[in-house]
């Protein structure tokens, strides 16, 4: 490659553009909040874009009824939060990319 007639402030400029973008989209992922269930909604969880868990209620019927079967429902709920906040930061990291094509 010839980097003779490379412009090297027109990457910088670029890579700086990226970062303020990327760090939109951190904001932005730190104030989305997604949700899940498990055991047909008597475990159900938030957690926010950055994977930290907010929020989960039990339904009382699940605690006194199957109480062993209460940390499996609470994992299954969490994982599935979880993956969604990857789908959302996925989704969010795309369109990044879309604005600097061969990059990501």
């Amino acid at each position: 490659m010839n980097f003779e007639n490379f412009d090297f402030s027109k990457m910088q400029a670029a890579l700086a553009q990226a970062k303020l973008k990327y760090d939109a989209i951190r904001v932005k992922m730190a104030a989305t909040t997604v949700e899940a269930t498990a055991g047909a909604g008597m475990v159900w969880v938030k957690m926010n874009g950055e994977k930290r868990l907010l929020e989960v209620r039990l339904d009382p019927e699940v605690v006194k009824s199957d109480p062993d079967m209460l940390p499996d429902l609470i994992v299954a709920a969490v994982n599935e939060a979880g993956r969604r906040a990857e789908e959302q930061m996925s989704a969010e990291l795309g369109s990044l990319a879309g604005g600097f094509p061969g990059l990501f």
